[in-house]
This record gives C-alpha cells, sequence and structure tokens, in this order.
C-alpha cells in the first residue's frame, strides 16, 4: 500500500503540459462545458431591469420597481409617486413573488461546474497519464459527470419556469390589472427587456447535453466499458499438447 503511494505521489508531482486531450472528445467537450457554465451564470446573475405602470391622475406620474437577480420580486417596491397624489394618499406597491430559489440553484449549479471544469481540464492536460493508469479517477470524473447533468436538468427546469413566473409578475399589462391601488387609474408602461435571461435557460438545456453526451466519452475511460481481458491461450498451461 504504501509503495502505492509513493508511486502515486511521484506521478502527481511529474505534472507536465500536454494539450493533446483537447484534440479527443473527453477534453474538448470539456472546454465547451466550462464556456458554457460560464454563459449560464452569468446572464443569469448579472440581470438588472425594471417594469414601470403610469399612474393617471390630473397629471401623469411614472411608478417605476428595479428588480435584479435573485428576483425576491416581493420586496421591490414601485418608486416615483409622491406620498399624496391627486388628493389622496399612495400606498406603497410591490412586485409579487419570491423566485430567488430556482435562480440561485440554477447560478450555483453554474459556479460548481464551471469549478469542476477547471480543475478537470488541468488534471486532462497534465496529469492524463495518471487518469488512464488508476480506474479510480475515470470512475469518479464519470460518476460527477453524471451527477452534473441530472443537476442541469433539475436546475435549468425550475429556472425555466421560475423565469415564467418572472415575467408574468413584472408584466406592466399583469400589474395594472390586478394590483393597481383604489381611486387611481393605471396604465401600463414599459418593460425591460428579458434576451439575456431567455439566454440563461438556453444555456441551461445547452449544458444538459453537452454533460450528458461527455458522460458517454467520460464512460468509455472507465473500467466499466473496458471489456476483460481474454486469456492468452499460448500461455495456457492447459492447452499445452502433450
Amino acid at each position: 500500500m504504501k509503495e502505492e503511494s509513493v508511486e502515486l505521489m511521484e506521478k502527481m508531482v511529474g505534472w507536465q503540459l500536454n494539450l493533446g486531450p483537447l484534440k479527443e472528445p473527453l477534453g474538448f467537450i470539456k472546454l465547451l462545458e466550462w464556456f458554457a457554465a460560464i454563459f449560464s451564470f452569468a446572464t443569469c446573475g448579472g440581470y438588472s431591469g425594471k417594469t414601470d405602470i403610469i399612474v393617471n391622475c390630473v397629471e401623469n406620474k411614472t411608478a417605476a420597481a428595479s428588480f435584479m437577480y435573485p428576483f425576491r420580486l416581493n420586496v421591490q417596491t414601485f418608486e416615483g409617486i409622491p406620498e399624496h397624489f391627486c388628493n389622496q394618499t399612495w400606498k406603497e406597491l410591490h412586485l409579487t413573488g419570491d423566485y430567488s430559489s430556482p435562480a440561485q440553484f440554477y447560478v450555483a449549479i453554474g459556479v460548481f461546474a464551471f469549478l469542476y471544469c477547471m480543475a478537470a481540464l488541468a488534471f486532462y492536460l497534465g496529469l492524463m497519464h495518471l487518469y488512464r493508469d488508476s480506474p479510480k479517477f475515470p470512475l469518479c470524473d464519470f460518476f460527477i459527470t453524471v451527477a452534473f447533468a441530472l443537476m442541469w436538468l433539475v436546475s435549468s427546469s425550475a429556472w425555466a419556469k421560475g423565469l415564467t413566473d418572472i415575467k408574468i409578475s413584472t408584466s406592466p399589462h399583469n400589474i395594472v390589472q390586478n394590483h393597481c391601488p383604489l381611486n387611481y387609474k393605471c396604465l401600463p408602461g414599459q418593460e425591460s427587456p428579458m434576451g439575456s435571461l431567455n439566454i440563461s435557460v438556453a444555456f441551461g438545456f445547452l449544458n444538459l447535453i453537452l454533460w450528458a453526451g461527455n458522460a458517454w466519452f467520460v464512460y468509455k475511460e472507465t473500467s466499466l466499458h473496458s471489456p476483460p481481458q481474454q486469456p492468452n491461450p499460448e500461455q495456457d498451461p492447459g492447452n499445452v499438447s502433450p
């Protein structure tokens, strides 16, 4: 056992840069996963927008509510209306809904996938000989890859549903119809585009495809895929003819 540990440490110390694995599906897809993970959490976690409604009285006033990641909409209030407006007391108006759970879960999976891809690429490019000599590393890589594929499926689906609800909650038409304060007439205003959030969902499902596909190439590196070695008949004492 000690000799195996010493040999493993010697191989670990012998880290040498080799770009060859990037030419193979195993390394090339991992590089694509790294880029896709960056776009996934960046397009979601870096978003900020606002929605407007127009409050009509003797004069028109625009009430605007800003919202951003992690999309706790219920704490975002509409600003821009004086406390006493049109001879009435303006009551504080909030957006509705808390969608921080699917958003944070999605971003967390993206960040962890990004970090794992960096570690795996460093291992591939410097210690590929160790990766293929020891059956433990491909097996660990395979199970982690499958786990990430499942997590991308769950998180992307949850975030897609959360984004749909966010669009409904921040729609000026929905706010005017359901949440306009009594004694006031409200009209829909402008709403920030959510193209980057749509892109984040698309990248989530792209990550699912990449990780599921990569699982096959990692599986081929494991002992689960390698066929058992057949004994050499020439070396089998039972086949020696008298």
